[in-house]
């Protein structure tokens, strides 16, 4: 393989090889519920609980991000025409199933939500980094949508053939104080 510059296409396929997982970040604007696809979402810190969403600076949803509670709903396989419709900007958001509560409004049958309050935006580039303080959380089981090579693919859920690790592998025991 031959070293590329990091031009705008050379670098979209090099961090295509990058499996992730697919959210719609949702909030309530005057017009109702609203969400977009984000495939840059992370955990950044468990104490306090912080989490970080990038948002093109472009995207209609930028400016609204920084001052409104959110919610990043982690999508199931099934939800692909949900990711793709909140992909495309639309203007009718109303057919999604939304539930509307106290909090941000969060899409019915996601795989997880975690509904945030802003906590600091930092800006990188042609993108904004929005961290959010998670104040509520639920989760349950099944196949989660992943993104991959510019595609959308199934996560499936991990046949327990092993338990789960004791320990966060990116915190290994090693790393520990």
């Amino acid at each position: 393989m031959l070293d590329m510059s990091p031009s705008e296409q050379n670098l979209r396929a090099c961090l295509s090889r990058f499996p992730s997982g697919v959210t719609v970040v949702s909030y309530q604007s005057v017009d109702g519920p609203r969400g977009i696809t984000v495939n840059a979402f992370t955990s950044v810190s468990l104490d306090p609980p912080v989490i970080l969403v990038a948002l093109a600076r472009r995207s209609r949803s930028h400016d609204l991000m920084a001052r409104l509670p959110f919610t990043v709903n982690v999508l199931r396989t099934r939800q692909e025409d949900i990711a793709r419709y909140c992909a495309s900007s639309p203007d009718d958001y109303s057919w999604l199933p939304w539930t509307i509560g106290a909090s941000p409004p969060r899409l019915e049958g996601a795989l997880a939500h975690l509904i945030c309050h802003p906590w600091r935006t930092i800006r990188a580039g042609d993108h904004t980094l929005y961290l959010g303080r998670v104040e509520t959380l639920d989760y349950g089981d099944g196949d989660a949508l992943g993104f991959f090579c510019s595609r959308f693919v199934p996560v499936p859920w991990p046949i327990p053939s092993q338990p789960p690790l004791p320990y966060d592998l990116f915190e290994q025991p090693a790393d520990r104080p």
